[in-house]
């Protein structure tokens, strides 16, 4: 080896060991963790993915709070009800910020209500949550729409004729068309190319957003755009769907007249008018086609995903479905259109629908908030700008809070009388300053869709199938692995005469 070979690599090695010992100066500021090392961080031990049973192991070795390195950057990842609850309750404010990194500031720009912070941020959130209460979210008016997607559901399934199929696509074409009804102000067809790219644009870049080549961004962003295949189309999609919402706001543009707002864009373009010249207000387009975009994709993906685990435990579980069906036709009949305010009447349909939210735990990781000032979470201290990890998985299966945390049981829900009870550390939705804010419209839509299927259906495997797949996809959302089941329509006994359950005759 030549002497310039020698020196280059005890140059090398010297500036990995002084940053070696900069990482261990810089961990007394932080809760304690895993030792990280040059350039990676944690991440050569978490396999370049934040994965919940990786972080499970390394509470018990760390403590509840504990550090993580993520290259270069500390994240300090909350374990655990009482950890999540009180780190992200007891100082509210000084965790409501979001990261402001590579990725996401390349998607968004630190634009719309997701991804934004400060001023911005709380300016779009409260115009969202105060728009989707003028648009009628929580109301009956939403509640026919969402009526109506489940019916759209129920005929395409109809029409299967109790022939195998994988539920997936239907699912998300319904849950998809609920949001588009809300943003768009009308529904896709389902064979419409526009609607079923978007979709598949959306699951794209939500895949992308816990992939190794997210880490890979983060470190090399130059490299990822231009040569990682999967970077590429993540951006392609990103691209697709601006375009296509790009569209739909110069079609309401054209269309639009005062007083008659119907939608989302029509509020947002609204506001706009409203606040020209207003220097404090941040409503522009771009923070429109983002604030669109989070909301579809926070809309579209978790919804969807939870109706498909739902679908499949039914199937996993045919005591619990036929109890959830007794219980239906006993309160509301075979034709009953169903209402959210009906859960009232069906605690034990209520019960399963959320135990299917907390056993399937399709987010185990809430999005990443980051601390606004130095502050304080459970006696350790969180200099500012510190990225935080709240992890839901360990909320929902907490063993200190539920009775079977392991076990598929919507007793969780459910007092020694059978009356729905609502459980502290049932937290799917995260909690503080940045929780969901479509919140109120997934639940109805999971109460609605879910129980409509189960009053028009009885979902068995296919014949000959003695085994399903129940380990999880692992994404930015859990979905299941793929299956396939039969839709069979009920029928009921009507004063003697066959009917369906939706009033049909046989």
């Amino acid at each position: 080896m030549s002497t310039v070979s020698v020196v280059l690599v005890v140059f090398v090695v010297s500036l990995l060991f002084m940053q070696f010992l900069k990482l261990q100066w810089m961990r007394r500021r932080f809760p304690p963790g895993p030792t990280p090392y040059p350039i990676f961080g944690n991440l050569l031990q978490m396999n370049f993915q934040i994965h919940h049973e990786i972080l499970k192991k390394m509470a018990k070795s760390h403590g509840n709070v504990f550090t993580l390195w993520i290259l270069n950057n500390p994240v300090v990842v909350l374990q655990g009800f009482k950890a999540v609850k009180e780190g992200l309750t007891v100082h509210a404010g000084d965790v409501a910020g979001r990261p402001v990194n590579a990725v996401f500031n390349f998607f968004t720009h630190g634009n719309g209500v997701m991804f934004s912070n400060g001023r911005l941020w709380k300016q779009q959130r409260r115009f969202g949550l105060a728009t989707m209460r003028k648009m009628g979210v929580g109301k009956k008016s939403q509640e026919i729409q969402l009526q109506e997607e489940a019916t759209h559901l129920v005929e395409y399934l109809r029409k299967m004729d109790g022939k195998p199929l994988d539920p997936t696509m239907p699912v998300v074409h319904t849950v998809s068309n609920v949001i588009c009804s809300v943003i768009f102000g009308h529904r896709f067809s389902e064979d419409d190319e526009n609607f079923l790219h978007l979709i598949e644009s959306v699951d794209t870049i939500a895949a992308f957003g816990n992939s190794f080549s997210f880490f890979v961004f983060e470190l090399f962003p130059w490299f990822a755009t231009h040569f990682l295949a999967s970077v590429k189309q993540a951006i392609s999609s990103k691209n697709f769907v601006n375009a296509l919402l790009a569209k739909e706001i110069e079609s309401h543009k054209e269309r639009r007249k005062q007083n008659e707002n119907q939608d989302f864009i029509d509020y947002y373009l609204d506001e706009i008018d409203k606040t020209k010249g207003d220097a404090d207000a941040t409503y522009d387009e771009e923070n429109l086609m983002q604030s669109i975009f989070d909301l579809f994709l926070a809309g579209t993906e978790t919804t969807a995903t939870t109706l498909c685990w739902a679908l499949l435990y039914m199937v996993l579980y045919p005591d619990i479905q036929e109890k959830v069906q007794k219980e239906l036709d006993a309160v509301l009949g075979c034709s009953h259109l169903i209402c959210y305010e009906d859960r009232k009447q069906l605690p034990y349909t209520n019960a399963v629908v959320h135990e299917i939210q907390r056993y399937s735990n399709i987010i185990l990781i809430a999005l990443p908030r980051q601390s606004l000032r130095d502050t304080e979470l459970l006696g350790f201290p969180v200099p500012k700008n510190t990225i935080i990890l709240a992890n839901i998985d360990s909320v929902l299966s907490d063993p200190g809070k539920w009775e079977t945390p392991d076990q598929f049981n919507p007793g969780h829900f459910l007092d020694k009388d059978g009356n729905f009870v609502n459980r502290e550390a049932f937290l799917p939705f995260s909690i503080g300053q940045r929780v969901c804010m479509g919140e109120l419209l997934a639940r109805m839509e999971l109460f609605i869709i879910f129980s409509t299927l189960l009053q028009a259906f009885k979902f068995t495997l296919p014949e000959g199938v003695k085994e399903v797949n129940t380990k999880l996809v692992f994404g930015s959302t859990m979905k299941p692995s793929p299956y396939q089941l039969c839709a069979i329509p009920r029928v009921l006994m009507d004063a003697g005469v066959k009917r369906s359950s939706w009033g049909e005759s046989s």
